[in-house]
């Protein structure tokens, strides 16, 4: 069963899935098509399996590391930079594959999608719960909303990878996203006060630079 999940990923990875077929991943494997239909009950079923797999993969790397990273921002950063590396270096096809997949109109893929995209958000789910709780970002914003904020803003960089083939560079996206991000989470005392801070460094840079000699 492990070489058939095996085959088929890299097949799915690929071929996307209209284009892969359970023959095809047989004859590579040397069995009978039938052999696969022993194990899973169609392509689509062979293809969930083969999803929920990877999401096991990726996750456990968050649900691992995740916890080691030293404050909130620098876990921010470990989340975006990961989901980057993951969807758009490592696992290019499977990116493509879940993002593809993902918008079919199949209420059972549709319904294990969103199970495994709760426990792979879990993680900074979790992160995020705590530095609300500790007063780091702002208290009254849902947890939910602010999910959606980190991964909808990376999903449209992958979608731009992923229908136009623009790569962008990770380390500097990673880095951009997560300012953005942890700017906007910051509770507005703490933003006043940087801003505060910032006119307060522009006005003292100008009045030397009027300063004569």
């Amino acid at each position: 069963m492990k070489e058939i999940l095996s085959v088929a990923r890299q097949t799915f990875s690929e071929q996307g899935y209209e284009r892969s077929t359970t023959l095809d991943i047989a004859r590579q494997l040397n069995i009978s098509e039938a052999t696969i239909f022993s194990y899973f009950i169609s392509k689509r079923d062979l293809c969930m399996h083969v999803i929920k797999g990877w999401y096991d993969e990726i996750t456990q790397v968050l649900e691992n590391e995740l916890p080691l990273v030293p404050g909130t921002r620098a876990k921010l950063h470990f989340a975006v930079h990961r989901h980057l590396v993951t969807l758009m270096q490592e696992g290019s096809g499977m990116c493509r594959l879940v993002l593809s997949e993902g918008r079919t109109v199949d209420d059972e893929f549709a319904g294990l999608l969103v199970e495994l995209k709760r426990r792979y958000t879990g993680p900074l789910m979790n992160v995020l719960a705590t530095a609300q709780h500790a007063g780091e970002i702002r208290p009254s914003s849902p947890l939910s909303l602010l999910r959606d904020m980190v991964y909808g803003s990376m999903e449209h960089v992958l979608w731009d990878y992923v229908a136009n083939g623009n790569k962008p560079d990770i380390d500097e996206t990673a880095e951009q996203l997560t300012s953005m991000l942890w700017a906007a989470f910051m509770p507005v005392q703490q933003t006043t006060e940087k801003l505060a801070q910032f006119r307060m460094d522009v006005a003292d840079a100008l009045r030397r630079l009027e300063q004569p000699g």
